[in-house]
């Protein structure tokens, strides 16, 4: 009875882990999938309401397809691209503008272009308290000047929401208190989006403990 029992057990573990195989990857492609279209649909299908005069759900998220297609074919002209490396630096050195321009624009490279090495480092940080780890990405080092001109080395870390990494928050911890981890950027994004459920069977601190920081430069936005 016993024996009947476990077998009974072991095979309903193993459909049950069958199952999640192939549900849960589903799942959240489909709450980043709707997440991504209620959003960009949101934008323009105002618009396009009052030209037509009616609703057609999903109008808006392919035009702004088609928008994001034939810029990225016209970029890829000699002309265009003339005109988008033009209108680049010039958003790039107005006030006010260039701030969101530059940071909205090397926050959607890391994310989108993990191997261009704009998030260099993976790494844990104790949050939200002692005891519990948030993963994220080595931005910049900063010194914090506190009395006596003593000076505290810091890291900023950005932590991405899941499942959507576009947003997040940014933390500045102490340089001692950020763990680097021998994972790449592409796999961290991984395990983040997918909510820890994709990841490496094991994550090893780096051996050398160096922590790599974002390529930025603060005067520029560009690549160092």
């Amino acid at each position: 009875m016993a024996s009947l029992f476990k077998k009974v057990k072991d095979k309903l573990r193993g459909m049950f882990l069958s199952g999640i195989l192939v549900v849960v990857p589903l799942i959240l492609t489909y709450v980043v999938l709707r997440f991504l279209f209620k959003s960009i649909d949101g934008i323009l299908s105002p618009h396009l309401e009052r030209v037509f005069g009616y609703t057609v759900p999903g109008l808006g998220i392919i035009t702004t397809v088609l928008i994001i297609l034939l810029t990225g074919f016209f970029t890829r002209s000699l002309v265009g691209g003339t005109l988008y490396k033009s209108g680049d630096r010039l958003l790039a050195r107005l006030p006010i503008i260039r701030v969101v321009y530059l940071a909205a624009k090397r926050l959607i490279e890391a994310i989108t272009l993990p191997h261009n090495h704009t998030f260099k480092q993976v790494v844990l940080i104790e949050y939200p308290r002692k005891g519990a780890y948030a993963m994220g990405f080595a931005t910049t080092r900063i010194d914090l000047e506190q009395e006596f001109h003593d000076k505290t080395n810091l890291i900023g870390v950005f932590i991405p929401s899941t499942p959507a990494p576009v947003s997040g928050i940014v933390i500045f911890v102490p340089v001692d208190d950020v763990i680097p981890l021998d994972i790449s950027v592409e796999e961290g994004l991984k395990l983040i989006v997918s909510g820890g459920i994709v990841s490496p069977p094991v994550v090893r601190r780096k051996e050398n403990g160096a922590i790599e920081e974002a390529e930025v430069s603060y005067a520029s936005g560009q690549s160092a």
